[in-house]
């Protein structure tokens, strides 16, 4: 799998078929793989964020999930064949965990959308072993929990797969402080995913994810809160574009 590197994040240049069959090979060898995806916010947040930068850059496997980074690099002369979105990975990979008997663990989100997702995903996949799961607001330590107590919980279900629903750059760090303590050969940040499986939002439809647009049907669901975050976000990532196209033209 060609990897290359793009806006100071490596990339791992892979169809959602390659993706897939990479980490199903892995998990059936035993061998422990972190994995991350990589959109503009979080590409714009590594430029200021080392920690963050740091645990992107200790990941085995970085899939483009960004339609913006898609082109971006594409206009920067990076060969990328598709977009691999982790919603759509999340559920490829249920798929296959289903077929080969690997126990998944889902971590994050509310209580009742992590118990809710987990529901959803048995009746979606016949045979598909939820060894466990727990909701993402022990970071917080609003409930007393802490952060060994959750990881020892991951371990002693046997799962074999972790998805972490938590937002960035939370989940990167955890995922990179406890990577060896997990017990788990894979482990995939999720972001919203289990929000969007549970029902409490809608994905953007197909047309928009397409043309790069979940940002804006994001800000229309959400305009309050959302408005200026992707604002802010894509201008400087413009800016980045720009000033890395300007040193590609130079050489």
């Amino acid at each position: 799998m060609k990897r290359i590197e793009f806006l100071g994040s490596p990339m791992d240049c892979a169809t959602m078929v390659d993706t897939v069959s990479y980490i199903e090979n892995k998990l059936s060898n035993n061998e422990f793989l972190q994995h991350v995806v990589v959109n503009v916010a979080k590409l714009v947040h590594m430029q200021n964020d080392e920690v963050l930068a740091e645990s992107v850059k200790a990941c085995d496997l970085v899939n483009i999930d960004g339609m913006g980074v898609v082109w971006g690099a594409r206009l920067c002369g990076h060969d990328i064949p598709e977009r691999v979105a982790g919603v759509d990975l999340f559920h490829d990979l249920l798929a296959m965990s289903a077929k080969r008997g690997f126990p998944v663990f889902l971590l994050g989100a509310e209580d009742a959308v992590v118990t809710k997702t987990a529901s959803v995903v048995t009746d979606l996949y016949p045979g598909l072993n939820v060894a466990g799961f727990h909701h993402g607001y022990f970071l917080a330590n609003k409930e007393g929990d802490d952060e060994e107590a959750v990881v020892n919980k991951i371990k002693e279900s046997g799962a074999k797969l972790l998805f972490v629903a938590i937002t960035s750059p939370k989940k990167e760090n955890f995922i990179n402080k406890w990577q060896d303590k997990l017990g788990v050969d894979f482990v995939m940040g999720v972001g919203g995913t289990f929000d969007v499986v549970a029902g409490k939002v809608t994905r953007a439809p197909v047309w928009m994810q397409n043309a790069g647009l979940e940002w804006l049907y994001r800000v229309i669901q959400e305009p309050g809160r959302m408005w200026k975050r992707y604002l802010i976000t894509n201008s400087k990532f413009v800016l980045l574009l720009l000033k890395e196209k300007l040193k590609k033209t130079q050489k």
